[in-house]
């Protein structure tokens, strides 16, 4: 039989060696071993690109919330990520290991939509929809206080850098309220037309920065309790603002599909507005989608509508990455305060930690 297939095969070879078109021909065998590289002392090397994080593995997907997170924020130390969005809880989390979840603070009557570490890690404050901001005790996850006095949904929060320690919160009633920890009531309460949806305090605390509906950026002065400054450029709604690390210059993302960078020094040569990044989107659904530094300045990130986190560099603007995973709206994106890796948390109830190279 194999003689006659060989006869068979020599009969149909073309006269310059080749095979007639739809000859039958015997198929080499796919070979199946594996190769591994070896290291001089004959251990099995790693293959692939370099693993630049302490992440148990390049992306980590964390899954337990029961409908949309809003917002995720690293602890100071990096040990630690918060996360709150539609469910009304917050969960706290491991951030390497398996990244498990080991505690999940209750209290908010209404969805979480912002959170915000304090400088010492000791604090967490939240933003809801029930019309108040809570304090949180981050080592035992109990409630210190709730922060009562807005009259609408509060959007946004965020905590001091430096000095005693002091919170802002923005709420669709148009006011930005400045709390003291150590007092009852907001000691300092700036007024807009239109609803608030982000703030955040400058460098050295004395000054509010707000955007929100009305398109514009205000800086608020709180030692004259009145408006300082205001930031035209944005054509749509304000739905975040991020101070850089040095405290020089504010980070803005809108809905009219920009994220702008802003000069906020005292005395700024020139035009406030510095550079446009383009690419992250909003659509319908109207979010409030964040954006935030790197812990050297060197890159800014933005959530988009479109299931992707946008990753530029600073100076030159370039899209470093943009990173696909997400089943919905990229709600919020952080840097890791102490390697290179990103979180995202987004509509489709999802938390992502990625390393970046």
């Amino acid at each position: 039989k194999i003689v006659w297939l060989e006869k068979m095969a020599t009969a149909m070879k073309r006269p310059h060696g080749g095979y007639e078109e739809g000859a039958l021909v015997p198929a080499p065998k796919k070979s199946k071993e594996v190769a591994f590289l070896k290291n001089v002392n004959k251990e099995v090397m790693r293959t692939g690109p370099a693993r630049s994080s302490s992440l148990q593995a390049p992306t980590m997907l964390l899954t337990g919330h029961e409908a949309d997170i809003f917002s995720t924020k690293f602890h100071p130390n990096g040990d630690l990520l918060a996360s709150g969005g539609f469910d009304r809880l917050i969960y706290l989390w491991n951030v390497f290991g398996e990244c498990e979840n080991f505690a999940v603070l209750k209290g908010h009557l209404g969805p979480v939509m912002e959170l915000q570490f304090s400088t010492d890690g000791d604090t967490l404050i939240s933003a809801s929809t029930d019309k108040t901001a809570a304090i949180w005790d981050v080592e035992t996850g109990g409630r210190k206080r709730r922060l009562r006095g807005h009259t609408s949904f509060v959007n946004s929060c965020c905590t001091s850098r430096r000095g005693q320690l002091q919170f802002v919160t923005g709420s669709d009633d148009g006011m930005v309220k400045v709390w003291d920890a150590r007092q009852k009531r907001s000691t300092h309460t700036f007024s807009n037309v239109y609803q608030v949806m982000a703030c955040c305090f400058n460098d050295t605390s004395d000054q509010v920065i707000s955007g929100g509906l009305d398109n514009d950026i205000k800086v608020w002065d709180m030692r004259r309790s009145d408006l300082m400054m205001k930031l035209p450029g944005h054509g749509d709604t304000v739905t975040a603002l991020s101070l850089s690390p040095d405290g020089t210059h504010v980070l803005s993302n809108g809905m009219d599909n920009t994220v702008r960078l802003w000069d906020v020094r005292p005395y700024a040569p020139g035009q406030r507005q510095v550079k446009i990044f383009m690419g992250a989107q909003h659509n319908f659904e109207k979010n409030l989608l964040r954006c935030s530094w790197s812990p050297s300045g060197a890159r800014v990130a933005a959530g988009s509508a479109d299931r992707c986190v946008y990753v530029w560099e600073t100076v030159s603007r370039r899209l470093l990455y943009k990173l696909p995973g997400h089943d919905g709206s990229v709600n919020d994106v952080q840097f890791h305060p102490r390697e290179p890796v990103i979180a995202s948390c987004g509509s489709d109830k999802k938390i992502y930690l990625g390393e970046l190279h």
